[in-house]
């Protein structure tokens, strides 16, 4: 596994913890302080009913943390000692609930016999239950409905949903990483973009200059005057060249912004990032390139460097705004793209803002008015 699909892994296991510790984990510790509440009447009954409770809890954070197998047998154990105790000594009916909260969220480690599992752990809350009879004989009814029926059938029922979110959530998961390699083949296609261009001014000169020193050679004894000539075509010809690769590496090539904007548009969805675009005014020509430039370098890092879900890009006479969310990182990643059009921008008298707030991420491009014609404009998609 590469370190950038490892890190597209821990992103999105972090989410989906934070998820199931923001949706579930109240409701399990809820439960748990209701449910001592409801059986302990003393000090001690609190003393041998809390262990199960907490095991119940431990092992349903650590799940969220995908971090269970480490803590489900110390856990399971405290939880099936908790429960004949619970049974015995206070008669608690709910004393399994602890038992029924590890041992349901632990068949996620049973990787062979599950079914064998499932009847085991279906199979001790209703024998130990039934251990109540031994000291309860006047009311057999009521023990097997409360101690037995009514703790099997919930264990049966919490499992099922257990099972069932635990496939919910492996979907989330799928779903999450499908949208991460988007974002990375997004990244990739840039990249082959670049290597494109590049190979584009590199190998039509390399063509060129190939024949001219061809042509040089075969001239070099019979008119070195027009071999001379040939050689300072090449010569200039390769200096041409090395300033097109430079422009090309900083995203300094002249930029179509119209074809920006689609390529943007297009990358994003690809990577299922949501975009809007809005046009306040047309574009001042004389700026255009440098917008264009911009928007380029933004686009290429929201894909490598956030994990977005929307962005807004605003356009107007003189400026561009590209707005994301989805940034993690408590400080903005060293862009030297952008770095690098901040001087650029600057030379032509406009400014370049990068500003991180929270999880949002702002990049501007602002000329003076005077530099551009402004005229009405609309909104676009």
């Amino acid at each position: 596994m590469t370190a950038r699909s490892s890190r597209f892994t821990e992103s999105t296991q972090g989410r989906l913890r934070r998820l199931n510790l923001v949706t579930s984990l109240p409701p399990v510790v809820f439960a748990a302080v209701v449910l001592l509440y409801t059986d302990a009447r003393t000090w001690w009954h609190v003393v041998v009913l809390a262990p199960g409770a907490v095991a119940g809890v431990v092992a349903f954070e650590r799940w969220t943390a995908n971090d269970l197998a480490r803590v489900a047998l110390p856990c399971l154990v405290v939880a099936a000692v908790v429960w004949p105790l619970g049974v015995l000594l206070i008669g608690s009916p709910n004393a399994y609930w602890g038992f029924c909260a590890v041992g349901s969220l632990a068949l996620r480690e049973v990787r062979r016999h599950r079914k064998l599992a499932l009847t085991g752990l279906f199979t001790y809350v209703a024998a130990v239950g039934a251990v109540r009879l031994l000291v309860q004989r006047d009311d057999v009814g009521h023990v097997l409905l409360t101690f037995v029926l009514v703790p099997t059938v919930l264990t049966i029922v919490v499992t099922v949903f257990t099972v069932l979110g635990e496939r919910f959530f492996d979907l989330i998961r799928e779903l999450e990483q499908t949208r991460e390699r988007e974002a990375e083949l997004a990244v990739v296609r840039e990249r082959v973009r670049f290597a494109s261009d590049l190979h584009d001014i590199q190998g039509h000169t390399l063509h060129v200059v190939k024949l001219k020193i061809a042509l040089a050679q075969r001239l070099l004894l019979r008119d070195t005057a027009a071999a001379d000539k040939e050689l300072r075509e090449t010569y200039a010809l390769v200096s041409d060249t090395i300033v097109q690769t430079k422009e090309l590496a900083y995203a300094q090539r002249r930029l179509n912004l119209t074809a920006e904007i689609e390529n943007a548009k297009n990358l994003f969805e690809a990577a299922g990032i949501r975009v809007r675009v809005t046009r306040e005014a047309e574009v001042d020509a004389r700026v255009s390139e440098l917008l264009g430039q911009v928007l380029r370098e933004t686009t290429t890092n929201i894909l490598r460097h956030a994990q977005a879900r929307q962005v807004q890009i605003t356009l107007s006479g003189s400026s561009i705004t590209i707005v994301n969310d989805g940034v993690t990182a408590t400080a903005p990643p060293e862009l030297r793209g952008l770095a690098a059009l901040r001087q650029r921008v600057a030379g032509d008298g406009g400014e370049l803002t990068v500003e991180q707030e929270d999880e949002r991420f702002l990049t501007a491009a602002v000329f003076p008015p005077a530099r551009a014609g402004v005229a009405p404009g609309k909104d676009g998609r």
